[in-house]
């Protein structure tokens, strides 16, 4: 076994001949006295002078006897030392890395005479310490290994981890080995086989289904090897389950050949004669698709493997897959995060040009998103679509990127399957031993172009030349393993038989019978949900016993835990806020309240977001940091005694007081991302339906920059991969004088988004209707994605009782509480202004100062699926010839006056809408207070009337009573 990676002592080369002769003749008196790098210099030393007779190199070794001698010869082992260590460093550089064998030229640094080194020290010997070879050794012997290991078909980047005992782990494996697995005959024959399913299955298509965009693994087949080998280790290493994330290339070889997606339903879908799919207009193209499925390995044991749909949003899937696994993790009660694994399979130029692959392995070491490290394997194509390395990037590497959280790295040349299933037994093993992510890099090409149907040479002439005439990976490899007698013709023969008629026998049968080419896409956890949108009723009120229970430990602390002075009322206040049921609830309470109570009842909650613990506008206070220590504590998780993570039950089993335990709040500020990390809330929201998973925005308006997973996610992954999810998205928007950028969550883009009952957009008005609506989202029978406009001025106005709360569900839609039960003053109604949210209550208070009463003002909660029939009946209890208007404070081509426009003059037959709110713009907002002042001003004027002139002046009141709802 090699001895561990030593760091270089730079001492060496200061030890003067008295001292180190001193030290000599100590070590020759007691060998153990002397400490062990010097030990092994002085065996080393004894070793070549014991070898002067035959080879005259005592004399050039120690520069003559004595210390003198002993002092140059120190030299030159610091100097081998350096080259050890930039072999370790640089070799990769050097490696045989090209699938088309062209020479890399390797640095200076791997040259004996740059270290000052020559051809007459060849032969000497040198200590063992830090060298690959077990005890001393001629500097030719060290060299010879050296380039063996670091030069050959792997290139490992490694000695850019700061940890000294990750870096020696993939040095001793790496040197022991001389990376080159210890393949058996029947290993050797296996990866064979696993090249031939590849390329059959790709010259099958290419013949049967010409013309067919397919995006062919041809020239990376040794990506099935790679990723066999990753599958086959997994249960040794403790693996129970893989997911899987990749975007086109070679997709469909890997979900037939890894995954297990038979030659049926694949062969189904080229024939496309499967129709169900795509009877609502959903569905999506073959190598989109994800699948998965239990997978039972050459020994018997057996890993579940789940590939994540994905769209031609390259890498948008990573995020996806940590959060799947992250979710699995805790349904599994994976802890240590060993037994559920993330691997993902990158594009070359994606893994470096896509800025979410940055910022997904920003978040893998941090508490709230880390899934115990992940497995990457690049099929690096040396291209991207037409574009060459030198115009995809401006690192060495598409790979250096890994170097930002100390990844280790192994490029392999991809025409080397056996150097390819050594990394991948390698990777494997580094991630289940140190939690870490890690690289695999497969150098290989791309038979054809982009796709079946491009013409590559156009762009690449010089590449496509090379791989015109070039052979297959399978055909080398064949002929290797037959000319070592490992394999016979006639094997090689029967199994190619054996394949060519599985293949085709399955293509007549999926023309004569087609099979789903789909799977159930949701597990145990999901059955019992519906599919269809309901706006059946919900009962989501709780008892004010419950209430006041939640309340009560949202203001307690531990003993001895120093609160910030400036949250002790706050904490005072939110203890006592259900005391009564009159007791004032505004909006941060009712949502808090929703979770404590969702906890209580078993039902766990999620939430991340950018400043999520505190919220943006300090109104949360989720989490409490002690004042003196900055630990952290959260309240809500101290109502009862938690349950394990992954427990299911409700309710959950008793505590030690007797009482049901609750269910676990996690809450998390996030990195400053929106795209990654609304990916991985997704990916966390399909695995389990019975948990309440959010995420927040800093600002609804920089939403916007997760708008890939808006659109190819949320909003049309039922349609397309029968996949649904329940995620919620806090969105702070409204209008207050705060500029483009903090004004808008862009309301509109999610209407223009909604079809088919594909997502649920709300804009609550009150502290009762947040608190029924978040409950309503786990505890109806199906799951959509919740979109909702949260305020931000109004967060901490009280708008609700406690009452409120205590029974009821969530209102679609809420008539004016002036006119409840007053059937003469709805007669005398002139108007009826239709709004959501935030305006209203600035309608409200304008009204009340006028004392109209000849206007009524209706909200319009949920603004999709619209409450059609409710909305009817509302519209139906005022006058005939009573106005129709829609207020908002957006301009008039965002917001959703659009939206209602169209489901008012469409849906319930009213033939004219009065639109009063901002102009028509460019930009969502104005940038001077003034300006925005003025243009409220004017929307409350059209809709109420002007205000009164003592009231003009003055700040717009904030709402101090319940206004219904």
């Amino acid at each position: 076994m090699t001895t561990p990676l030593k760091a270089v002592r730079p001492a060496v080369n200061g030890w003067n001949a008295e001292y180190l002769d001193s030290q000599y003749q100590r070590w020759l008196a007691d060998p153990a006295s002397a400490p062990p790098d010097m030990a092994s210099f002085f065996q080393g030393f004894d070793l070549a002078r014991s070898a002067a007779p035959a080879s005259g190199a005592a004399g050039r070794h120690a520069g003559g006897s004595g210390g003198a001698g002993m002092a140059a010869a120190a030299v030159k082992q610091a100097a081998v030392a350096q080259l050890i260590f930039d072999y370790r460093d640089l070799g990769h550089l050097a490696a045989e890395l090209d699938p088309f064998g062209r020479e890399r030229e390797g640095p200076a640094e791997l040259q004996p005479r740059t270290h000052g080194l020559s051809d007459a020290d060849l032969d000497l010997v040198f200590a063992g310490e830090s060298s690959p070879l077990e005890g001393p050794a001629t500097l030719r012997e060290i060299i010879a290994a050296l380039d063996e290991t670091y030069c050959r078909s792997i290139g490992a980047e490694f000695m850019h981890i700061r940890e000294v005992s990750e870096r020696d782990w993939v040095a001793e494996r790496m040197e022991r080995s001389r990376g080159r697995a210890a393949l058996s005959a029947d290993d050797r024959r296996a990866v064979l086989e696993h090249l031939l399913k590849a390329e059959t299955f790709e010259k099958f298509l290419h013949t049967r289904y010409p013309g067919e965009k397919r995006f062919s693994l041809e020239g990376g087949e040794s990506l099935i090897p790679v990723l066999e080998r990753i599958v086959e280790s997994a249960p040794e290493a403790g693996v129970e389950e893989i997911v899987l994330g990749m975007a086109h290339r070679g997709r469909l070889n890997v979900l037939c050949n890894v995954v297990g997606k038979t030659y049926n339903q694949i062969f189904t879908e080229f024939e496309d004669n499967w129709e169900e799919d795509f009877v609502d207009g959903g569905g999506d193209v073959k190598y989109h698709r994800g699948y998965s499925g239990e997978r039972v390995t050459r020994s018997g044991q057996s890993v579940w493997l789940a590939m994540a749909s994905n769209p031609s949003h390259l890498e948008s899937v990573n995020g996806v897959v940590e959060g799947r696994t992250r979710g699995k993790q805790r349904l599994r009660g994976d802890k240590e995060r060993t037994r559920v694994v993330p691997l993902l399979i990158h594009g070359d130029a994606a893994v470096i040009g896509q800025g979410v692959v940055a910022e997904c392995l920003n978040f893998s070491q941090l508490e709230g998103y880390r899934t115990g490290g992940t497995i990457h394997v690049v099929a690096n194509n040396l291209i991207g679509f037409t574009t060459g390395e030198q115009d995809a990037r401006s690192s060495r590497y598409c790979t250096d990127i890994a170097k930002m959280i100390d990844a280790p790295v192994f490029h392999v040349n991809g025409e080397d399957p056996e150097a390819c299933v050594f990394v991948a037994q390698m990777a494997l093993e580094y991630r289940q031993a140190f939690r870490k992510d890690v690289f695999i890099d497969v150098w290989c090409y791309r038979k054809w172009g982009h796709n079946e149907s491009d013409e590559p040479s156009f762009t690449q002439p010089v590449m496509y030349a090379l791989i015109k005439d070039r052979p297959s990976v399978l055909k080398v490899y064949a002929e290797r393993l037959l000319a070592e007698g490992v394999i016979d013709e006639a094997r090689m023969a029967s199994v190619r038989g054996g394949l060519d008629e599985a293949i085709n026998r399955a293509q007549a049968a999926s023309k004569q019978t087609p099979t789903d080419p789909l799977i159930d896409p949701g597990s145990k956890k999901w059955r019992g949900f519906g599919k269809a949108y309901s706006h059946a009723p919900v009962e989501t009120g709780v008892s004010q016993e419950l209430l006041r229970e939640v309340a009560r430990a949202m203001g307690r602390t531990p003993e001895g835990f120093h609160v910030n002075p400036k949250l002790v009322g706050l904490l005072k206040a939110r203890a006592a806020s259900c005391d009564g049921l009159d007791g004032p609830i505004d909006y941060a309470t009712g949502e808090s309240l929703a979770f404590g109570t969702l906890l209580v009842e078993g039902t766990p909650v999620r939430l991340s977001g950018q400043d999520c613990r505190r919220g943006t506008f300090s109104h949360r206070h989720a989490a409490l940091f002690d004042a003196k220590t900055g630990e952290a504590y959260l309240p809500l998780n101290g109502i009862r005694e938690v349950g394990e993570p992954g427990t299911a039950a409700l309710p959950l089993e008793p505590g030690a007081d007797g009482k049901p335990r609750q269910a676990r709040l996690c809450v998390h500020d996030s990195p400053l991302s929106e795209f990654s990390v609304v990916a991985f809330e997704y990916g966390y929201s399909v695995t389990d339906p019975n948990m309440l998973t959010m995420w927040e925005a800093q600002f609804g308006d920089f939403a916007n920059g997760a708008q890939v997973m808006f659109d190819q996610y949320l909003a049309s992954a039922e349609a397309k991969w029968q996949r649904w999810s329940g995620l919620v998205l806090l969105l702070p928007h409204g209008y207050e004088g705060a500029g483009p950028e903090h004004s808008s969550a862009r309301l509109e883009r999610f209407l223009q988004l909604c079809g088919d009952d594909n997502l649920q957009v709300v804009y609550p008005s009150t502290g009762a209707q947040i608190f029924h609506l978040l409950r309503r989202q786990v505890r109806r029978p199906f799951r959509k994605p919740l979109v909702v406009m949260t305020p931000k001025s109004m967060l901490r106005v009280p708008t609700s009782r406690v009452r409120d709360l205590v029974s009821g569900g969530f209102r679609e839609v809420i008539d004016d509480p002036m006119f409840e039960g007053a059937g003469a003053k709805r007669a005398a109604v002139k108007r009826v202004v239709l709004c959501t949210g935030k305006i209203y209550h600035e309608m409200f208070e304008r009204r009340l100062s006028l004392k109209r009463e000849d206007v009524a003002l209706v909200r319009v909660e949920q603004l999709y699926p619209l409450h059609a029939e409710m909305l009817r009946g509302v519209l139906a209890s005022y006058p005939k010839g009573a106005e129709v208007a829609w207020a908002q404070e957006e301009p008039g081509n965002m917001g959703a006056w659009r939206h209602m426009e169209a489901a008012l003059r469409e849906d319930l037959g009213v033939e004219r809408v009065r639109y009063i709110g901002r102009p028509r713009s460019a930009s969502p907002a104005v940038g001077s207070k003034h300006a925005h002042k003025d243009e409220q001003e004017a929307i409350l004027t059209a809709a109420v009337g002007a205000a009164p002139a003592k009231v003009a002046a003055a700040e717009p009141a904030r709402v101090a009573e319940p206004v219904g709802g």
